[in-house]
């Protein structure tokens, strides 16, 4: 399962040097030679996390003993992710959604929708067993996770709509998510809904609003220092699946071509309907892009510290190979979308129409 993933790594490093310092803190240029090198550093680890997460998993697909005993450090690492979060938003970025309501809305709408029944549809046609249903579940019912922002860079559409649509999913998560989750296999498997949404509060909720509490009234002490968070993150992200691929590594050996197939699957209809729901909403491009990539990219790392906390290790498994997987889609789609300017697609569908409208 993991060679199938060289080439897209392979594919992914021709993305790395397209990633702007903005998406990890303040602008290098404005940096002394020193720090510019640390900077750099820093972007190019963050930006190799695909690359990171599938060396380790194969580590620990080989050696699981070494990191299966370490489930407990899960949910710490994942509000430890959640914080680097907060600390990288603003006020201001909440503001934002007073520029666009609509669009938010729309895009919200479409996370909370698209994404779980996609993710029952994928359960149905492929027949998955009862813990892996659960965990594709789970996934499908998770807010948009944060590597959707740099993912939204690189495919030119609305980066500050993206920041916007993770943070506002974010804060709905504890509510959203236990509730779609109990809606979806409630009727088949006990779903605690309030420890659900007390998990969230715990996990999600008070880390961002401490970071985000941090940022508002430190955020001259911690600019320096803001830089570390994204490679945290993606450090902790890295552990969190490679402690999940070694307490199921025996699972792997027999479901894991099923769980990438699930996984694909469901990130591909994420993505495509994502898009094409906007566009026939007369959504612009760029706005069709942005909640494309956000309703297709999840929190993975939310699902997993859910599965693992409230059903089972097997259950936790499709949101770890989630993980890898999107940031990989996530880039190729980036890829192509890069080559075409979203106002150079909005003006070539213009064109059909007004010529059928000339010819009225």
């Amino acid at each position: 399962m993991f060679i199938m993933c060289k080439p897209l790594c392979i594919h992914l490093l021709k993305f790395i040097d397209l990633l702007p310092a903005r998406c990890f803190g303040q602008a290098v240029l404005s940096c002394k030679p020193g720090e510019i090198v640390y900077q750099e550093i820093l972007k190019k680890f963050t930006s190799l996390f695909p690359l990171w997460a599938v060396l380790l998993s194969a580590v620990a697909y080989a050696y699981p003993e070494y990191f299966a005993p370490h489930q407990g450090l899960i949910v710490p690492f994942l509000s430890l992710i959640m914080l680097g979060m907060g600390v990288t938003l603003s006020v201001n970025s909440f503001l934002a959604v007073l520029k666009k309501p609509s669009v938010v809305l729309l895009g919200t709408l479409m996370q909370y929708t698209i994404m779980p029944l996609a993710a029952l549809i994928v359960c149905t046609v492929l027949k998955l067993p009862s813990d892996l249903a659960i965990g594709v579940i789970v996934l499908g019912c998770c807010p948009g996770g944060t590597a959707s922002n740099v993912i939204s860079y690189l495919a030119k559409a609305d980066v500050a709509l993206s920041i916007v649509l993770t943070s506002v999913s974010t804060l709905l998560a504890f509510l959203a998510t236990p509730f779609l989750t109990w809606i979806f296999i409630g009727q088949t498997v006990e779903v605690d809904v309030t420890g659900m949404l007390v998990s969230v509060v715990n996990m999600v909720i008070v880390p961002v609003v401490l970071g985000l509490a941090i940022n508002h009234f430190f955020e001259k002490q911690i600019s320096t220092v803001k830089e570390v968070f994204p490679a945290i993150s993606a450090a902790a992200i890295v552990i969190i699946i490679a402690i999940i691929i070694g307490t199921n590594s025996a699972n792997l050996e027999q479901s894991g071509p099923l769980i990438l197939l699930a996984v694909i699957l469901h990130n591909g209809l994420g993505l495509a309907g994502g898009y094409w729901f906007s566009k026939a909403l007369k959504l612009s491009e760029i706005e069709a892009r942005t909640i494309a990539i956000e309703v297709g990219m999840q929190n993975s790392g939310l699902s997993v510290a859910l599965a693992i906390k409230h059903f089972t290790a097997t259950a936790a498994l499709p949101g770890a190979i989630f993980s890898i997987w999107h940031n990989l889609s996530g880039a190729l789609l980036a890829g192509h979308w890069s080559k075409q300017s979203p106002q150079a697609a909005d003006n070539n569908e213009k064109r059909p129409e007004e010529g059928s409208k000339s010819r009225n």
